[in-house]
Formats: C-alpha cells, sequence, structure tokens
C-alpha cells in the first residue's frame, strides 16, 4: 500500500510517495488543480506546494481504495483525515489537508469530472487555541545585544545577523519575506519596508530608528564585501554572496538565543509573535498590528487594507518598544 505515513511532522512525508506513483488521470486532475490555484486563487508558491504534497498523499490513498476518484464517498476522506491525526500531524495541517481535499472536489465537480461532491460534508476543525511562544523585553534584548557582544564566536557576521534580529523584531516580518528582502524596498527615510507577503500580496511595514540603524550599518560595513553577481538586491547575504536560505534564518536565530541563554523553543517566527504581543501590550490598536503583520481571515478578509500608512507609523513608534 502506498499510504504508509512516516513523519510526525507539518511536512509530514510518505514512504516511497511521489507524485510519479500516481496514476496518469490523477496525475492530470492534480496538475489542473495546482494550475488552477496558480492563475485563478493566485496561491504563493509555498501554499501550492503544501497542497501538492497533501493532495498527492490523499490521491495515492484513493487509488489504494477506489477504482476511481468518483467512487470515492466522505467516509474514505474520513479515513485517511483520521489515519493521518493518529500519526500526529498538527490540527493546523490537517485543517490545511481538509481544505486542499475540498477545493479539488469543488475544481473537479465544475470541470464536470466528478458528478458529485463528497467532500463538501467534511467540514473543518474547530481550531484550538495555543499560546505562541513569546518573548519577555528582557530576551528579545538579550538576543538583539547577544551578536555584537563577547558571547559571539563568529564576529565576522556579527553585524549582518544583528541586522536580522533587529528588523525582524522590528517589523514582524515573516522569515520568507525576510529571505526575499531587497534593497531597493528599503525606504528608510521614509521610515517604512515593503513586502510581499502570502499570494504575493503587498503591504508597507513601518520600521523603527534602531533596525535602520543596524541595518544601514550593515549595508555599508558588511554586505558591500559579500557582494557578488549571483547576489542580486537581495539584502541578507551568506559568506558566499548569495542570499540567505530560510534555515540560514532559523539557525542565525535560534544560534543566538542559544547564547543569550534564552530557555524557550525559538525560530523566525518566534520574532512575529513577539513583536505583535509587545506592540498589544503597549496598547497599539488591533487593526494596524493586524495590517503590519499582513494578517487577512476568512470573517475579515478586507478590514485592514484601507488603514493610512501615517496613522500606522505613529503606532509603530508610539508602542514598539524600539521604534
Amino acid at each position: 500500500m502506498h499510504t504508509e505515513l512516516t513523519d510526525k511532522t507539518d511536512n509530514l512525508s510518505l514512504s516511497g510517495t511521489k507524485t510519479t506513483d500516481l496514476n496518469a488521470q490523477y496525475k492530470t486532475y492534480l496538475r489542473d488543480f495546482l494550475n488552477f490555484t496558480k492563475l485563478e486563487r493566485n496561491l504563493s508558491d509555498n501554499t501550492r506546494d503544501a497542497y501538492k504534497r497533501d493532495l498527492t498523499r490523499y490521491l495515492l490513498f484513493i487509488q489504494d481504495h477506489c477504482p476511481t476518484l468518483n467512487d470515492a464517498t466522505s467516509e474514505h476522506i474520513r479515513t485517511f483525515l483520521k489515519e493521518i491525526s493518529e500519526l500526529g500531524l498538527e490540527s493546523t495541517s490537517v485543517s490545511r489537508n481538509i481544505s486542499a481535499i475540498r477545493s479539488l472536489h469543488k475544481f473537479l465537480l465544475s470541470e464536470k469530472i466528478l458528478s458529485k461532491n463528497v467532500a463538501e460534508e467534511i467540514s473543518l476543525p474547530k481550531s484550538s487555541r495555543y499560546l505562541p511562544t513569546v518573548l519577555t523585553h528582557d530576551e528579545v534584548f538579550r538576543l538583539l545585544d547577544v551578536p555584537m557582544s563577547e558571547k559571539n564566536p563568529s564576529p565576522k557576521f556579527a553585524l549582518r545577523d544583528k541586522a536580522i534580529l533587529e528588523l525582524m523584531y522590528a517589523t514582524g516580518i515573516r522569515v520568507s519575506e525576510a529571505v526575499e528582502l531587497k534593497q531597493q524596498n528599503l525606504y528608510f527615510e521614509a521610515g517604512f519596508i515593503r513586502v510581499f507577503g502570502k499570494g504575493s500580496k503587498e503591504r508597507l511595514v513601518p520600521v523603527g530608528r534602531s533596525a535602520i540603524f543596524w541595518v544601514t550599518r550593515y549595508q555599508t560595513e558588511l554586505r558591500v564585501r559579500l557582494m557578488c553577481q549571483q547576489s542580486e538586491d537581495y539584502l541578507f547575504l551568506n559568506a558566499r554572496g548569495r542570499k540567505l536560505t530560510r534555515m540560514s534564518f532559523y539557525n542565525i536565530i535560534t544560534e543566538n538565543a542559544k547564547r543569550a541563554e534564552i530557555q524557550k523553543e525559538m525560530s523566525p517566527h518566534t520574532l512575529r509573535h513577539t513583536f505583535a504581543t509587545h506592540l498589544l501590550e503597549g496598547g497599539a490598536d488591533l487593526r494596524a498590528v493586524q495590517e503590519m503583520l499582513g494578517h487577512s481571515t476568512i470573517k475579515a478578509t478586507q478590514i485592514y487594507t484601507h488603514i493610512d500608512r501615517q496613522f500606522l507609523k505613529e503606532v509603530h513608534t508610539t508602542f514598539h518598544p524600539r521604534g
């Protein structure tokens, strides 16, 4: 059976499971659906990649249990979801699987490939509330100070690491947004950076004086020495002059957290949670914070798209600890 599920992480993988294991018909369904999500729904590459993994796993399960996709029932889908849940997939990832399956069935019904949509009976689980890891003011300031201190065994890249930590805490941007950030999108004279979030949605995010100072120092004192032909205009570069990867950002943040003797579980997202929490604790307007984060929910897709930029900048300056 193809659907041996082995990895209990969000990137739950299948032992020996690839799209090449799908029959020709299912490959076509998957290809057409992914093209649809790109052209019609403008989903980000990361979301489409996740959908591809989720739906490959699902279609292999159906392929092993039903003659055709038209023969699949809601019970087949529930059995599949039960299997991946029991193997430890987080509730948020199970919800994503459900969304992908429902979207696929709806698409194939609209294309008249399916005669009925059995997936519409499957409801999303109630989201379980969890408390994200958030640093205290003391912890985050210790973290920000570490790269330029004697605790750093690799001072060669201290300026870059300092700039990364300052900018991510100052703006709350996602690690994927930091990876793709280019110098042309820094509007420091106006106190903003321009980032491209999920679904290629563009937004302007205020940035405080401390981050501006350290990023500028990094640009003028270190980045110019790291540059090569492959650097393009990317802001944060590695030792070979290429843009940093997401894993590099993760390593920089976790290694500096260890040096700062922070005991909490750390990731780039920790700085994003900390950014939002510190602003809200300081009294910032919830809508302004969500605009800065680039959040849009099913219930409030358009609520935060028309807030005045000067108001956002004032909120950031007033309430961010390093604004």
